[in-house]
């Protein structure tokens, strides 16, 4: 059973799990030096940037994610299995060795420069957070957004990094034309937990900070609470709608956990080191929300889980909701501005 102690501060794992596409295994890392807490950032240049989302439950068309590997080291993160398609691990790789997309802008433009490309809203980012710590160094969501403002084109943002208000000055103008959508996540109200589960993320007071700033500027903010963790985080959705109502908020959502591929692993090794009185609860509750399994690729059932568990936090959110949101709607985002300055120069 691995200690707490050997979690680095900051880091959402101690190990680099073996990647299902190599032969060779994991290793424990040295929790002892100064270069096993460092982040390595590597520059890459795809060809392409948006991304077509083929899931009917994810609610959105495309995604654009300016990183890949996430500094949050957030221990669930669905994204961490995408990390060995680039040859490295779903453990501290994802969340130290961050692959940077300095291209995303220029690649946006030819996107929509493209004659054949139909106008639907963006997410930014759909898999790794736009705002993790690297954007404050790299502002390539910022660019982006300039992008997006340029062409007056509909965008949205999840995030979970307050790091989203210092482009106040873009997004204000975005959403005067109703032009972006804004969903922040916050999983839990113990800060205690949040620094475990979500070491690199925005302390909780923040990001309901950063709802109630964009809600007094009368941009619709979407609270997200998600995942819900059955005996960590679970008894929280009643109180989390009620705290998203209080900041502002339009607009409450929550899905439960589901651990793929490398991340069962990974979060059972996560619980034992931080958890060892609940490890073995919490996965069996995790395992009866996929029948047996840690997860679900099924689609408009992986988000929703089924049994009694499942059954009791659909209960719970759908009476949060009717308590603290009765009438919240999705904001419909104008598809009908898009215009390329090239085409407005032609007509000089």
């Amino acid at each position: 059973m691995e200690s707490g102690k050997r979690y680095k501060k900051g880091r959402g794992t101690s190990v680099n799990t073996k990647n299902r596409f190599e032969r060779l295994s994991y290793e424990e890392l040295p929790q002892d030096t100064e270069k096993s807490v460092k982040t390595k950032f590597i520059d890459i240049s795809p060809k392409s940037i948006v991304n077509k989302v083929n899931s009917p439950d994810v609610g959105m068309d495309y995604s654009l994610n300016p990183y890949q590997g996430c500094e949050h080291g957030c221990t669930y993160c669905y994204a961490r299995p995408t990390h060995e398609y680039w040859g490295y691990s779903a453990g501290v790789d994802f969340e130290q060795t961050i692959l940077v997309k300095k291209n995303a802008p220029d690649l946006l433009r030819e996107t929509f420069e493209n004659r054949s490309w139909e106008v639907k809203p963006i997410v930014l980012s759909g898999n790794t957070d736009c705002y993790q710590p690297a954007e404050k160094e790299f502002e390539i969501t910022r660019e982006l957004l300039k992008v997006f403002l340029e062409y007056q084109h509909p965008v949205g943002i999840i995030t979970k990094n307050a790091l989203l208000l210092r482009d106040l000055d873009i997004i204000e103008q975005l959403s005067n034309k109703r032009l972006i959508s804004i969903n922040v996540s916050i999983t839990t109200l113990d800060e205690a937990l949040r620094s475990k589960l979500e070491p690199r993320t925005s302390t909780i007071r923040k990001r309901f900070e950063m709802v109630k700033q964009l809600s007094a500027l009368e941009f619709p903010v979407h609270v997200m609470m998600s995942p819900a963790i059955p005996a960590m985080n679970d008894h929280e959705l009643l109180p989390m709608a009620k705290a998203a109502k209080e900041a502002g908020a339009s607009s409450f959502s929550s899905h439960i956990v589901r651990l793929m591929g490398k991340n069962e692993e990974l979060f059972e090794r996560w619980l034992e080191a931080h958890f060892p009185d609940r490890a073995v609860k919490v996965m069996q509750q995790i395992r009866s929300l996929h029948n047996g399994k840690t997860g679900s690729s099924e689609f408009g059932v992986r988000g929703k889980g089924v049994g009694v568990l499942a059954e009791n936090l659909r209960s719970q959110r759908k009476l949060a909701i009717r308590k603290y949101f009765p009438n919240q709607k999705s904001p419909i985002l104008d598809t009908q501005l898009f215009q390329r300055p090239t085409d407005q120069l032609r007509l000089f």
